[in-house]
């Protein structure tokens, strides 16, 4: 235990010198008596909770405590407190007031740190894009600690690590890396410390999405590299299987790594029924995942090239196009359904369903009676939108959006020859992502029967099966 400054006013001086006396409110300082000692009490106003801190200075002052030994000895000996601190130095006292904490220096310059934080926020409850029609209605929110417990409750075990990590300059944002001790690949876990490491920036702004970027170097790649989940049980899940879980203050959303394509294409609702209905729902969501990217660009394809349409089929693609030719069409319905979907965002939530509706029967009936669209294009684009809408992942189901357009500009430019090559193209780009070294379409590339087999189907969860290969976990029994 070690001074930090000469004297309690010495200590007064230094608080305002990084804040400017008066000129920001909340940086509070006050001098109190804890026992017989006046000290300077430090904190930041609307981070603490107030009653807290208002009974332990009550007890404080209670009676006169004396006992030998220095003043920081005296004050860990009485505090009664469960959380308090030492602080080494000067801008730890610094970090830990602005992060919420409560900062005690005594007359000969000991400073002291009790965790008393309040931070304004919600309740724990269902987030929803991942609603389940039975299961836990909880839900990360933007309190760290609050997410912390969320995944502990559940995973009643010591095994379960939660490394704290300050990240950025000016923000100093908390990150949390979680996982299961014995069943996370140590190699994982050291990638990410060091990239953590490497951070220098002013502050996270955009929490988990912009320490996705720094963390794994996305640039301009268009696939998600993470799973976001705002599920404890989902993460409490990956944790036991070897992933890692990243949190980070102020977010509602966890990080899993290592990830790959059909981890983006899974779901809670599938461990919430019977086995085989649970692979029922897994297959449609597969099946409507591919039919959102192919559908449109095919549909296309036959209706501009009736020669490859057998006579069963001849009464696909529309005998009367119109003044607009069919590409732009789509095109225009494509990228309008997009448009609409950010509308309802960002309107508030009791008009967004007359929105909807108007959009959907009145818009969309005057466009084909005008001559703008043709009945069939309405169609197959408002279907491509439901099985987008399928896609559980928010991230994947805008970049299969993406990768639509791409390939229905490429089929209308080249036509057939295009559309096999795009997807052609598609399959090889999919193919040399590794984020992590994980290959981003395991197992299916490389070729795992036994692993595509669990990929397909949900097994019954008696069913004994190691940890999935791409977690690199050092003890793959799970039990």
């Amino acid at each position: 235990m070690q001074k930090i400054f000469g004297s309690k006013q010495e200590g007064e001086e230094w608080f305002y010198s990084r804040f400017n006396k008066d000129e920001t409110f909340d940086a509070t300082a006050r001098t109190i008596h804890l026992w017989d000692m006046p000290s300077l009490l430090l904190y930041i106003n609307g981070l603490v909770d107030g009653n807290v801190l208002m009974t332990l200075l009550t007890e404080m002052q209670a009676e006169v405590k004396t006992a030998e030994g220095s003043e920081g000895e005296r004050f860990l000996t009485f505090f009664p407190y469960h959380s308090v601190t030492p602080v080494k130095d000067a801008d730890e006292l610094l970090t830990s007031i602005l992060s919420g904490q409560v900062g005690f220096v005594t007359p000969e310059g000991y400073a002291f740190t009790i965790d008393a934080r309040s931070y304004p926020g919600r309740q724990p409850q269902e987030p929803d894009n991942e609603k389940v029609i039975r299961g836990s209605r909880d839900g990360f929110t933007e309190n760290l600690i609050t997410n912390t417990a969320l995944v502990r409750r559940r995973l009643r075990t010591e095994k379960l690590r939660y490394e704290m990590h300050k990240t950025t300059v000016n923000g100093k944002t908390d990150v949390v890396i979680a996982f299961m001790e014995g069943a996370a690949s140590e190699k994982h876990l050291s990638y990410i410390r060091e990239r953590l490491d490497e951070i220098h920036h002013d502050g996270l702004t955009m929490t988990d999405k912009s320490l996705e970027e720094f963390l794994f170097k996305q640039r301009f790649h268009p696939m998600p590299f993470v799973r976001y989940t705002e599920r404890p049980d989902i993460c409490a899940a990956h944790l036991l299987e070897g992933h890692i879980a990243i949190m980070v203050d102020t977010s509602p959303s966890v990080i899993l790594v290592p990830t790959t394509l059909f981890h983006h294409l899974q779901h809670a609702e599938e461990y919430r029924q019977a086995p085989l209905i649970g692979t029922f729902v897994r297959l449609l969501r597969f099946f409507g995942a591919a039919l959102s990217l192919f559908l449109l660009p095919f549909w296309y394809l036959l209706s501009t090239h009736q020669q490859y349409l057998p006579d069963m089929l001849s009464y696909i693609g529309p005998k009367n196009i119109g003044e607009v030719p069919l590409l732009l069409q789509l095109l225009i319905g494509d990228i309008g359904i997009e448009v609409l979907r950010m509308a309802a965002i960002h309107t508030p939530t009791p008009m967004s369903t007359a929105m909807g509706l108007v959009a959907a029967i009145v818009i969309g009936q005057v466009a084909i009676d005008v001559g703008l669209f043709t009945p069939e294009v309405v169609l197959y684009v408002a279907v491509s939108a439901i099985f987008t809408f399928a896609i559980p992942s928010y991230e994947l189901s805008i970049t299969t959006k993406v990768f639509r357009i791409s390939i229905l500009l490429v089929t209308g430019i080249f036509g057939a020859p295009g559309f096999f090559l795009s997807i052609a193209v598609l399959f090889y780009y999919l193919c040399a992502l590794r984020p992590m070294g994980t290959p981003y379409l395991w197992p299916a590339v490389p070729f795992f029967p036994h692993g595509l087999l669990r990929v397909i189907i949900r097994f019954p969860m008696t069913s004994d099966e190691p940890r999935p290969f791409i977690t690199d976990s050092p003890e793959r029994d799970r039990v």
